[in-house]
């Protein structure tokens, strides 16, 4: 017999069916006993007459709730059942695997223990009903993002995450033993990105792994994450890079809201809205003259840079004055971004380069990247790197590289802004920080 999912069992009243899923919750009663069942799918009651089956009785009276099941049994309907109005008649049960009493933590218990515990046992934690809803929205945001690529000509590529030379900087950078070397876990496939505009590919994104060595204990910090990353030739500035952005993001949100915005507010109490394009859009110089203005002070170390307390004072103030989420910080100064980031021709140290807030947090970080071999291999010595480790890198831009241009984009981030979510560790699979190699 086929299994029935539970959202299908108004499909099959008055028939056998096979329904496999968690014990939810037992009443073992005098005369009968009520599982509620629980699949990826939904809830359903399942009554057994104890005199029917004591053997079986026994079987279900010993039971602890997460308990795997497989029951077989009539579906007839009931309208004092809430769970629509329908219940299986229980007729055979096999036990797949008995769940040890107690369990560690009730996963749909009225109080759930503080996060940590609950990444010791993420895979108990990942069965309450608004985890799966965070990843089915992943899963679909993640389809919007490729369906609009694809109708616009990228092509998708993989890069590798071994390295021989880093991808950003010194800095953060996870090295391993390779045979008789050290490589690189890669922080970005940024030189691969580019290196497909030197191929003539036009137009490319990747979503993959990223590696970052950063010590960091705060709620949007990982070590390792999920990057979503594009680059497209033949730009005239940054400026086309967000424009694409923005509608690629717009589109994106369209798509969840149509697939889960109801569920999205029933569970997470959050009514999804897409972003209206285009997004505001402020230069680092303006943002500074903003945060004076409203009366945030940026320590000093970060005079060419926002802390994450700007950010959030910006993210407000964009929200309040002009009802937008996101928000475009442009032009940063050359001394914050990394060398391959184009100069403005018409202000010095000044790039052609953005960050992409959202809801005061930042999301992404783009450019137009430097495509000229020479002016690239200076900016790369002012920078204070030697040419010798990224020569590689560097001979891409020697025999015709387009103008281009790109982003590199957070998706657990995107996810922590779209659902309002308070800690990147609730919108990651599996985490990883600087104390947590397991689950």
């Amino acid at each position: 017999m086929e299994r029935t999912l539970i959202k299908d069992l108004n499909k099959h009243i008055n028939e056998q069916v096979k329904v496999q899923g968690w014990l939810h919750t037992l009443r073992d009663q005098k005369s009968m006993q009520f599982l509620i069942i629980r699949d990826r799918t939904g809830m359903a009651q399942i009554a057994h007459f104890k005199k029917g089956n004591p053997q079986l009785a026994e079987q279900i009276s010993a039971l602890g709730t997460e308990s795997a099941l497989t029951l077989i049994g009539k579906v007839v309907e009931n309208e004092i059942v809430k769970l629509g109005g329908l219940e299986i008649q229980l007729e055979d049960l096999v036990i797949e695997n008995a769940a040890e009493v107690p369990l560690p933590f009730e996963p749909f218990g009225e109080y759930l223990p503080e996060q940590d515990f609950r990444l010791d046992w993420r895979y108990l934690d990942l069965r309450r009903d608004v985890n799966q809803l965070i990843f089915e929205v992943q899963t679909t945001a993640e389809q919007a993002m490729r369906e609009y690529w694809l109708d616009h000509n990228f092509i998708e590529i993989h890069s590798p995450k071994i390295m021989g030379a880093p991808s950003e900087s010194g800095a953060e950078l996870f090295t391993i033993p390779y045979f008789e070397t050290t490589a690189y876990l890669a922080q970005s496939p940024q030189f691969y990105k580019q290196m497909a505009m030197a191929a003539g590919y036009e137009r490319v994104f990747e979503i993959g792994p990223v590696f970052r060595a950063d010590p960091s204990f705060t709620s949007r910090h990982m070590t390792e994450f999920t990057g979503v990353d594009m680059e497209m030739s033949w730009i005239d500035s940054h400026e086309d890079v967000m424009a694409f952005m923005e509608r690629w993001l717009a589109y994106t949100y369209e798509k969840v809201i149509e697939k889960h915005g109801s569920e999205i507010e029933n569970l997470l109490n959050v009514k999804l809205e897409a972003p209206a394009v285009p997004f505001p859009r402020i230069t680092m110089a303006e943002a500074h003259e903003l945060l004076e203005k409203i009366g945030y002070d940026l320590p000093p170390e970060k005079k060419h840079d926002l802390d994450p307390g700007a950010e959030r004072a910006l993210g407000s103030h964009f929200k309040e004055t002009q009802g937008h989420d996101y928000v475009f910080v442009t032009e940063w100064p050359f001394e914050a971004r990394p060398f391959y980031h184009m100069l403005k021709p018409d202000e010095e140290n000044i790039t052609r380069s953005f960050d992409l807030i959202g809801k005061g947090l930042e999301v992404a970080t783009g450019a137009q990247r430097e495509h000229r071999y020479e002016v690239l291999k200076t900016q790369a010595v002012a920078k204070g790197l030697t040419v010798e480790p990224i020569q590689d890198y560097l001979n891409y831009f020697r025999y015709g590289t387009p103008p281009h241009g790109g982003f590199g984009f957070g998706l657990s981030r995107f996810l922590m802004i779209m659902l309002d979510l308070s800690n990147i560790r609730e919108a990651v699979y599996i985490f990883r920080g600087p104390t947590r190699l397991t689950p």
